[in-house]
């Protein structure tokens, strides 16, 4: 039996690049198409990992994959914050980008990011950070593990961890903003709720933001 070799394709420097924030698509290997029990949406690429994250690809092929790229240059932080105490996160579920203004306004960052699959994950309005973890570990919410039991209750920091290297909790229950090991899913509908980050840019902003850092979601 014969098969074709499939050109080579490195996703990173792909999807970082400023060509890839407005491709209409990326197209991914054919690896065979499964259901995410929980959010109903195909996960592309999946490996068996520990997680249902780990190096799957979730999204919805009815949506428009486009980027909004105007979202990507420098936003006025006014608009959307009173003010810039402990500084302030704005996260954009339209542009799929993530802002970040210091509360001194010597600092200025946007980053790519991933978004919830669907409606009902997503929630928007003003939260705040209440805890930063560098090797996070992650557990599935009750109702996660209650669509799929054969999800572990437990997995530690690596590889396999959905949350990557670094996670800042916020004060609504279940919601982080993360990194991620699968470089596929940023600029994607492809989380069950949180916002993802490139491993590189969750650090760097783990590093910019504190306790008490404001979070807006629209």
């Amino acid at each position: 039996m014969s098969m074709s070799k499939t050109p080579a394709f490195n996703r990173r420097a792909f999807l970082g690049s400023a060509a890839a924030l407005g491709a209409a698509s990326v197209a991914l290997p054919a690896f065979a198409q499964q259901i995410d029990p929980y959010t109903g949406q195909p996960i592309i690429g999946a490996t068996g990992g520990a997680t249902p994250d780990a190096g799957a690809v979730q999204y919805d092929t009815q949506a428009s994959q486009r980027h909004n790229i105007s979202s990507f240059r420098a936003q006025d932080w006014r608009p959307y914050f009173d003010n810039l105490t402990n500084g302030a996160i704005l996260c954009d579920l339209t542009s799929r980008a993530v802002h970040f203004w210091s509360e001194d306004e010597t600092v200025y960052r946007v980053y790519p990011s991933s978004i919830p699959v669907s409606e009902d994950l997503t929630r928007t309005g003003r939260t705040e950070i209440i805890k930063k973890v560098e090797g996070p570990s992650w557990a599935p919410t009750p109702d996660m593990k209650k669509r799929n039991p054969d999800w572990p209750d437990f997995v530690g920091p690596g590889p396999d961890n959905p949350l990557g290297t670094h996670a800042l909790w916020l004060s609504w229950q279940y919601y982080r903003i993360h990194g991620t090991h699968d470089t596929r899913k940023i600029g994607r509908k492809s989380s069950n709720g949180c916002i993802g980050l490139y491993n590189e840019h969750i650090k760097e902003l783990f590093g910019l933001t504190k306790i008490g850092t404001q979070v807006l979601l629209i």
